[in-house]
C-alpha cells in the first residue's frame, strides 16, 4: 500500500505522463521511505539503533538531523512551504554508500537519481505527513 501512496505522490508532482514508465526511481523511493536501509549505514558514522517501530521515514529524518539540513525535512513535513534542496545537499544528507545502494537498486546514475529525489521528496513527504508530524510506522505500513 505505501508504494501505491508513493507512486501517486509521484505522479501528481510529474504528472502522469512524465510519471509512466519510472517505476525504478519510484522503487528507489519505496525504498528510502519504507525500509531500515539508512540506520548505522556511514562507516564513519558511529551505529545508529533505530527506535522501535521507526519508519523509513523517521530514519530519514534522523539523517537530515546529522547531516545537518533537519530544517528543509521539518519544512516537509510541516504544514508551511516546502523548502528545497539541491542534488549535493541530498547527497549530503543521505551519505554515499546510501545514495549508491539506491543509485543501484533504481539502475540510474546517482547524479540522476539525486536530481529527480531533490525534486520529488518535498512533495512526497509532504503528502506522507498531511497532518505535520511524521506518523508511526504502523501507520505508515498500513497504508
Amino acid at each position: 500500500m505505501l508504494k501505491q501512496i508513493i507512486r501517486t505522490a509521484v505522479i501528481s508532482a510529474l504528472g502522469a505522463k512524465l510519471a509512466k514508465g519510472r517505476s525504478p526511481l519510484v522503487a528507489a523511493l519505496v525504498t528510502l521511505l519504507a525500509t531500515r536501509m539508512l540506520a548505522g549505514r556511514e562507516e564513519s558514522e558511529p551505529t545508529k539503533v533505530p527506535s522501535p517501530g521507526q519508519s523509513g521515514l523517521g530514519e530519514l529524518v534522523e539523517k537530515f538531523r546529522q547531516g545537518g539540513l533537519e530544517d528543509i525535512i521539518k519544512s516537509w513535513i510541516g504544514t508551511g512551504t516546502n523548502k528545497p534542496i539541491n542534488a549535493g545537499q541530498l547527497r549530503q544528507a543521505l551519505g554515499p554508500e546510501t545514495v549508491k545502494d539506491l543509485s543501484q537498486s533504481a539502475g540510474m546514475p546517482q547524479d540522476d537519481l539525486l536530481s529527480h529525489l531533490s525534486r520529488l521528496l518535498p512533495d512526497i513527504i509532504d503528502k506522507l505527513t498531511p497532518k505535520g508530524q511524521l506518523p508511526p510506522a504502523r501507520d505508515l505500513a498500513e497504508r
